[in-house]
């Protein structure tokens, strides 16, 4: 049954055992950080609520009545299992407030999250993270089922019950071996040449794939050569010649640079997209989850 009306408010007992530890309303105001008239006050609306003088007032001070020496025996309880209740609640904010659980693209995980991970350590150092990767839609199932407190997706649509902010954007790029023919050419690839070649792709529910998919509509891709889960991988097989492939600029930057791959243009087609974090509807971002979608809007 709810409790009665004249128990639910403990800052006035609170205050009631100060005064009688402390012996006067002055030092009990002193210690709680209050005025000596709000403390006063305080008193007097609880003594209103109970209908008993609790506390005797004289020029020489005040102390309690025999009626507030009683109520302080029996609140005295009360507002200690209250404390203890408070620091409960408090270790369980902790705890929760401990854990991150993250799951990410690989994109994401691969050559973005460890930075942002560093500038989480030097933001909270006593927060413990446990990573998952996969593709976009693994992650987003992560997330739905609870079982990543927010993910990192880069996938083009976003699944029904989550929501959504953008953090980085990216651009995909078409890269082949320097060996491969397509290395010499001098114009850019067609959107209806590239989506007939069996490519060196990425599974189905990977964001860089479906990036991919719509970025050529109305134009179907080719079933692809060779069908690989890792983004090492696949850079492994464009740089034997084996086949071209479309792949984050992130995860290519080092390969171009060192030429070890060529990275071509196409013509006609947009292939930027945008790098999300995700969390389920209905919740907010709290503690070390908003902190970590911060730094990563930041770019830190």
């Amino acid at each position: 049954m709810p409790l009665p009306s004249r128990v639910t408010e403990l800052a006035g007992f609170d205050l009631l055992l100060s005064v009688a530890r402390l012996g006067g309303i002055g030092a009990a105001a002193r210690a709680h950080g209050i005025s000596q008239p709000a403390a006063s006050a305080r008193i007097q609306q609880l003594e209103a609520r109970i209908g008993v003088a609790l506390v005797e007032r004289s020029p020489r001070g005040s102390r309690l009545s025999k009626a507030g020496g009683l109520v302080a025996d029996w609140a005295r309880p009360v507002v200690e299992a209250a404390a203890d209740l408070e620091a409960g609640i408090a270790a369980l904010r902790v705890e929760r407030d401990g854990q991150l659980r993250v799951a990410a693209s690989l994109t994401v995980a691969e050559y973005l999250l460890p930075k942002w991970l560093a500038a989480m350590h030097t933001l909270a150092p006593g927060t413990v993270v446990a990573l998952t990767s996969g593709n976009s839609a693994e992650v987003a199932q992560r997330v739905l089922t609870g079982d990543a407190d927010l993910g990192f997706i880069e996938g083009p649509e976003l699944p029904s019950g989550l929501r959504a902010e953008t953090v980085a954007t990216d651009e995909l790029r078409l890269v082949v071996a320097p060996g491969h023919p397509w290395a010499q050419r001098r114009r850019r690839t067609r959107p209806e040449e590239l989506a007939a070649t069996p490519l060196i792709a990425r599974e189905q529910g990977s964001g860089t794939r479906r990036a991919l998919e719509l970025a050529l509509s109305p134009h179907q891709l080719a079933e692809p050569l060779l069908e690989l889960s890792s983004t090492t991988a696949i850079k492994a097989a464009v740089m034997e010649g084996i086949a071209p492939a479309v792949l984050g600029a992130h995860t290519v930057a080092t390969e171009l640079a060192a030429g070890t791959l060529v990275g071509l243009e196409i013509s006609g087609t947009d292939l930027r997209r945008v790098l999300r974090v995700v969390w389920p509807v209905g919740q907010s971002l709290r503690g070390p989850a908003a902190d970590l979608a911060a730094i990563a809007a930041r770019g830190a």
